[in-house]
C-alpha cells in the first residue's frame, strides 16, 4: 500500500526547499513562501498533496511547539508583568474589533448572528505567525513584543468563550454544547495544576531526568512533558496551542528551560513548516483568480481596520505613539484560530459556503501580507511618530523628577531593565546624579515607587530626550534590546550634544560598527561579553593570576572582540589548557627584523615551546598558521610562552637598532 502521508511529506519538504531557494534569492519572506508551496501543492493548485487531514494533523504538532517555545523564553514572572497587556490590552482589542466589525455589517445588511461571528473571526490574530517573526526579530523583550505577546495569549484564551459562544447567537442550528462554567472550572484547575508544576513538580522530574545524563531521555521527557499538557488543555475545552503555552512555562521556571528550548528548537522548525504550508493550502485559488479586486479589497480594509483598533487599544494603554503604530500593524492579520471559528459558524448555519470561501481566501492573504508589513512597520512608526499633528501623544508622563536645568555632567540611562537598573544601583552608590527614561508606563510606576528619577518617555522623540538634560549630560547609557531604537537614541543624543558620551547595549556583534559609525563612545555585545565573562572564570579555575586576566580581557575588548570572532570561524582549539597559565604577548613584526620575511619553520618557535595563535595582516586574521607560514613586515602576532621563551625570541622581532614593538 503507498503511503501517501510520506509520499506528500516528501513533496511538501522537496517543494518548500525549491520555493524558499527562490524567495531566499529576491529577499521574499520565508513564511510567504512556505504559503506560496502550499496554494501550489494543494488541492486548489497542482494537486500534490492527497492526505490533507493528515498535514493539518502535523500543522497543529508545529503550532504546539512553537507556542512551547514561547512559554520557555517566558517566565512565570514575566507573564505576571505582562498582565495589563494581558487583561487591559487583549479585552479592549478584541472587543472594540468585534463592536466594529459588527457595526459594519449590520450597516451593510447582514444578519446580527452573521455579524457577531465575523467579528470573532476578525477579532483574532495569528499568533504562530507573528511570535514567529518577533523571535527572528529577537524582539520579543522589547515594549511592542511585551505588547503584542500579551494580546495574544489574551486572544487564544478568548478563543473558548467565542467558541461557546457561537451555538447562541441569533440564527445559529444545532445543539448547545457542555456548560461554559464547567468548561471554565477545568481551565481554573488546569492554571492551578501547571503553577504547582513550574514551581515544583517539573523542576525536580527534570533534575533526576538530567542526572542520567542521556540526551534522548531528556529530549522525550520535554515532548512528553509539552503534549501532555496541550492534551489535557483540550480535554478541558481550551485550545491546543495555550495548553503547549503553559507547559513552557511550567519548565521556563526551572534551571533546564535553555537546554530545553536548545533540544526542541530543530523539532519546531520542522513542524511549524507544515503550518505555514496548511494555510496555503486553504486558499482557493480558482475564487481569488475570479475575484481578485474584491477580495485583495476586503483583505487590506481588514488589515486597516484591525491596525488602526489595535493601535488606538495601545495609545489608550498610555503607551507612545510609535508602539502603538508597530503593534497595530503586527497584530492586523486574521489568526489560525479563527479557521476552527468559521468551520464552527459554517456548521451551525450562520454564514454561507460563499461566505466561507471569501473568508478564507482573505484571512490567507492577511496572513501572506504580514511578514512584509512587520518589515516596513519601523519605518512607518518613524514616520508618523514625526508628524507634527502627533507630536502630543509622544509626550512624557508627568513624574517626580529632578530639576534638569540645574543637572550637569549627570548620567542618563535609557531603558530600566536589567541593565538600567544596575547602572543605575552603581550611580547611586558613587553619588553620580541620574536621570531614568523607560517607555513602559508599569516599569515607570515601579521605578516612581522605589523613589528612582525615572520619567515615561519615548527617547527616540527630541523632545523627550532634551528633557533629561541631553545637552549638559555627561555620560547617556542605552541599555535597550531594541536594535531599531538603539540607533535612533545614538544617532539623536549626539547631534544634540557632540560632547556627550555614549554607551550603548547591543545583542549581537554585527550591530557595532553600525552604532560606532552613528556616534558611539562604546558599544558592549551581549553574546560576547558573555563570552569574556565565562573565559574569565575558566582562567580562574587554572589559577591565572587576577591582573593577568584583567589585562586579557583589556586586551579582547580593545580589539573589538576580533578574538571571538576570527576563532569562531575555525574549528576548536584543543591546545593544552596548562599553556593558559603562560604569557600571552601581541607583537609587530618590523621591517629588516629577523622574523620578516621567513617561515615560522626558520625561525623556529615551536622548537622551544612558543605558540603564534594568529597573525593580524592588513585587518585579516590568519588563525593558526602552520609552520610553512611566512612572517611580513608590519604583521601583527600573537604569540603565548612563559616570560623566559618569550625573552630569549626577543631578537628575532627587533628592529636593527636592537628596539622591539610590542602591542602589549
Amino acid at each position: 500500500m503507498e503511503m501517501l502521508l510520506l509520499g506528500d511529506i516528501a513533496v511538501i519538504f522537496v517543494l518548500s526547499v525549491l520555493v524558499l531557494f527562490i524567495f531566499h534569492k529576491v529577499r521574499a519572506p520565508a513564511i510567504v513562501g512556505f504559503i506560496f508551496t502550499g496554494a501550489l501543492a494543494g488541492p486548489q493548485g497542482l494537486g500534490l498533496i492527497q492526505a490533507i487531514e493528515q498535514v493539518d494533523v502535523l500543522a497543529e504538532i508545529g503550532v504546539i511547539l512553537l507556542l512551547f517555545t514561547i512559554g520557555l523564553e517566558i517566565s512565570l514572572k514575566d507573564l505576571m508583568q505582562m498582565k495589563k497587556y494581558v487583561l487591559v490590552g487583549g479585552t479592549l482589542q478584541v472587543a472594540l474589533a468585534i463592536l466594529a466589525v459588527y457595526a459594519l455589517l449590520i450597516y451593510f445588511g447582514q444578519p446580527v448572528g452573521t455579524a457577531i461571528l465575523i467579528g470573532f473571526l476578525v477579532s483574532v490574530s495569528s499568533t504562530a505567525i507573528v511570535l514567529r517573526i518577533i523571535q527572528k526579530k529577537s524582539e520579543m523583550y522589547t515594549p511592542q513584543g511585551r505588547t503584542i505577546l500579551g494580546i495574544l495569549i489574551f486572544q487564544d484564551i478568548a478563543i473558548v468563550p467565542l467558541m461557546l459562544a457561537v451555538p447562541l447567537l441569533p440564527g445559529a442550528v444545532g445543539e448547545v454544547p457542555e456548560s461554559p462554567l464547567l468548561i471554565l472550572a477545568k481551565g481554573l484547575a488546569l492554571v492551578a495544576l501547571v503553577i504547582i508544576s513550574a514551581k515544583w513538580l517539573v523542576p525536580l522530574a527534570l533534575y533526576h531526568i538530567a542526572r542520567t545524563d542521556d540526551r534522548e531521555l531528556f529530549l522525550l521527557s520535554l515532548v512528553a512533558i509539552c503534549f501532555a499538557v496541550a492534551w489535557a488543555t483540550s480535554l478541558a475545552g481550551l485550545s491546543l496551542g495555550l495548553g503547549a503555552f503553559l507547559a513552557g512555562l511550567t519548565i521556563s521556571e526551572s534551571q533546564y528551560s535553555h537546554q530545553a528550548f536548545g533540544n526542541v528548537l530543530p523539532l519546531r522548525d520542522a513542524f511549524t513548516s507544515f503550518f505555514f504550508v496548511s494555510v496555503g493550502m486553504l486558499l482557493d485559488v480558482n475564487f481569488l483568480l475570479a475575484n481578485p479586486l474584491y477580495i485583495i479589497l476586503l483583505a487590506s480594509g481588514v488589515m486597516l481596520l484591525k491596525s488602526l483598533i489595535a493601535g488606538a487599544t495601545v495609545a489608550i494603554m498610555g503607551l507612545p505613539l510609535r508602539i502603538a503604530v508597530l503593534v497595530g500593524l503586527a497584530l492586523s492579520q486574521i489568526g489560525e484560530f479563527s479557521f476552527v471559528l468559521s468551520k464552527v459558524g459554517l456548521e451551525y448555519g450562520l454564514i454561507s459556503q460563499e461566505l466561507y470561501r471569501i473568508f478564507l481566501d482573505v484571512a490567507v492573504l492577511t496572513m501572506v501580507a504580514t511578514s512584509s508589513i512587520i518589515a516596513v512597520s519601523t519605518k512607518l512608526a518613524d514616520a508618523t511618530s514625526r508628524l507634527p499633528r502627533f507630536q502630543r501623544l509622544n509626550r512624557s508622563l508627568p513624574a517626580n523628577m529632578p530639576d534638569i536645568k540645574t543637572m550637569k555632567d549627570h548620567l542618563i540611562i535609557i531603558g530600566y531593565g536589567v541593565n538600567g537598573r544596575n547602572v543605575a544601583l552603581s550611580a547611586k552608590s558613587e553619588a553620580i546624579p541620574y536621570v531614568i527614561v523607560d517607555i513602559d508606563p508599569e516599569t515607570v510606576k515601579s521605578g516612581l515607587r522605589n523613589g528612582e528619577p525615572i520619567r515615561y518617555g519615548d527617547a527616540t522623540q527630541e523632545h523627550v530626550l532634551l528633557s533629561t538634560g541631553v545637552k549638559s549630560a555627561r555620560v547617556i547609557v542605552i541599555a535597550i534590546s531594541d536594535r531599531t531604537e538603539t540607533r535612533r537614541m545614538t544617532e539623536l543624543a549626539r547631534r544634540l550634544n557632540p560632547d556627550i558620551y555614549i554607551i550603548d547595549r547591543t545583542r549581537y556583534i554585527n550591530e557595532m560598527s553600525a552604532l560606532y559609525n552613528l556616534g558611539a563612545n562604546e558599544v558592549i555585545p551581549e553574546e560576547y561579553e558573555t563570552s569574556v565573562e565565562i573565559f574569565c572564570r575558566v582562567l580562574e579555575k587554572y589559577e591565572v593570576p587576577r591582573e593577568r586576566i584583567d589585562s586579557f580581557i583589556n586586551r579582547i575588548r580593545a580589539d573589538g572582540y576580533e578574538m571571538f570572532r576570527s576563532i569562531s570561524k575555525e574549528p576548536y582549539c584543543t591546545t593544552d589548557l596548562n599553556m593558559i597559565q603562560n604569557e600571552f604577548i601581541t607583537i609587530k613584526v618590523p621591517a629588516g627584523s629577523p622574523a620578516a620575511g621567513r617561515s615560522l619553520k626558520e625561525i623556529g618557535l615551536r622548537e622551544i615551546g612558543i605558540s603564534l595563535l594568529a597573525v593580524n595582516r592588513e585587518s585579516q586574521v590568519i588563525n593558526h598558521p602552520d609552520e610553512s607560514f611566512v612572517l611580513q613586515p608590519d604583521d601583527l602576532a600573537i604569540i603565548l610562552g612563559s616570560e623566559a621563551q618569550l625573552a630569549s625570541v626577543g631578537y628575532l622581532f627587533g628592529r636593527a637598532d636592537g628596539s622591539q614593538n610590542t602591542a602589549s
